[in-house]
């Protein structure tokens, strides 16, 4: 679905917030990689280390620990990243377009139950891991939409949704023109 088609339907286009699924790619590969390294020097330890007692036990944890959590995390984001490919949200000023890998469902502002964020996760790298900020948009149909700091501005997104829901204020779209109440 163009653009234009949307805009018909939902109002002049405001902007368009795009997902960087190519950094959650990235971040799946190198999760894999640390996981796989883990991995492959935590086995072995293991290994050598069954019936002891000494400092070997807890390194061998550990290594299989950092290789179980590597692995789990990047499959985890190489799930997302490919579930979510080319994700972008377009804005327009009675509702918004959710595009995903070439498909595009238009969402009035009507369809919208209810939107719900958390934000400012305070642990170390949270915001480069994708973790630093949350909105979770719950459809009428059922339907739930996820963004998180791999969206640009997802902030920004998720305020506007919930004005334009919660609140009742639109946001305006390009070449409207208000009208001074006479």
């Amino acid at each position: 679905m163009r653009r234009t088609d949307a805009a018909r339907q939902l109002g002049g286009f405001v902007r368009e917030h795009r997902t960087d699924g190519g950094r959650r790619l990235v971040q799946a590969w190198v999760s894999i990689g640390v996981g796989a390294v883990g991995l492959a020097f935590g086995i072995p330890v293991t290994t050598a280390t069954i019936g002891s007692t000494d400092g070997a036990p807890e390194l061998a944890g550990l290594l299989l620990g950092v290789g179980l959590a590597g692995c789990g995390l990047g499959i985890w984001r190489l799930v997302q990243g490919f579930r979510t490919r080319e994700q972008s949200f377009d804005i327009h000023e009675r509702g918004m377009t959710h595009r995903v890998a070439g498909r595009a469902k238009l969402i009035p502002w009507e369809d919208i139950a209810s939107v719900g964020a958390h934000g400012d996760d305070g642990r170390p790298l949270a915001e480069a891991r994708g973790m630093g900020f949350g909105c979770q948009i719950k459809l009428r149909d059922g339907g739930l939409i996820k963004i998180d700091t791999f969206t640009v501005d997802a902030r920004e997104l998720a305020v506007t949704v919930h004005t334009a829901v919660h609140l009742g204020r639109n946001p305006v779209g390009r070449g409207y023109r208000r009208r001074d109440a006479d």
